[in-house]
């Protein structure tokens, strides 16, 4: 069995990602158009070499046509508190729906977007009314990522993952 190789995310990306900070997913058509739309709620595996962001069919039609044709994936993953941020990208996804199952990470997700927003001064309400869903109207995607860069404001946005030997988010 090969070595499979270092995992892309350092485990302060993977930590900040599974606490549950803003998530926009994006993709592309045919004729590159792009397609975007804030997840709902959001999850990474310990090693984080899977991720899974939740949308709404109701409200992601067109990025859930283009995900379908393209497979093609890119997802930004931003702190509102500190504006750290990472983009990953993926060239395949998998979908299903969203089960009672994924409730608790869900509830997870939205109360760890409640406090980030609401320590910048947005009310519960909002973030609320922001990531409302019905459980049968969620998709869950899921990939591996491919690629990734620190996106976060200052010299190093832009750059690499994998340029970092040290890892430093």
């Amino acid at each position: 069995m090969p070595d499979m190789p270092p995992a892309l995310l350092t485990p302060e990306w993977i930590g900040m990602i599974d606490k549950g900070v803003s998530a926009i997913v994006a993709s592309r058509d045919a004729a590159l158009r792009p397609s975007v739309m804030r997840a709902v709620g959001a999850t990474i595996a310990p090693d984080g070499r899977e991720i899974t962001v939740f949308l709404a069919r109701s409200q992601s039609r067109q990025l859930l046509q283009d995900l379908a044709a393209s497979g093609q994936i890119a997802v930004v993953f931003s702190s509102p508190t500190s504006h750290r941020t990472v983009q990953v990208k993926a060239g395949g996804v998998t979908g299903r729906p969203a089960t009672a199952d994924d409730l608790p990470l869900l509830q997870r997700y939205l109360a760890s977007m409640e406090w980030e927003l609401c320590t910048i001064g947005y009310k519960a309400e909002l973030v609320h009314s922001m990531l409302a869903f019905r459980l049968d109207d969620l998709v869950a995607i899921s990939f591996q990522p491919e690629t990734a860069f620190d996106q976060t404001p200052g010299p190093r946005a832009g750059a690499a993952l994998a340029s970092d030997p040290a890892g430093t988010p």
